[in-house]
């Protein structure tokens, strides 16, 4: 597992439009990983993709130890 950069406001990747993610490989698992990594040394409850530089619809988050991965969510009102 790597620790990825957090990108701040200002970053111009937190304002570009997300993709929606085809499907699960090793290479988004390994990225699942890495996610889990950064926020947790950064004591973090959740990070989204791109917030670690990458345009994938991703997000993980931790709640009261318990971990969930959110791939292509959707708010529906």
């Amino acid at each position: 597992m790597s620790l990825l950069e957090i990108r701040v406001l200002g970053d111009p990747i937190l304002r570009e439009e997300t993709l929606l993610v085809p499907e699960v490989t090793d290479a988004l698992r390994a990225l699942i990983d890495d996610m889990f990594a950064t926020m947790q040394a950064a004591k973090g409850i959740g990070l989204a993709a791109p917030q670690v530089g990458r345009r994938e619809r991703l997000t993980v988050i931790d709640v009261d130890g318990q971990q969930f991965v959110l791939i292509n969510p959707e708010i529906v009102l």
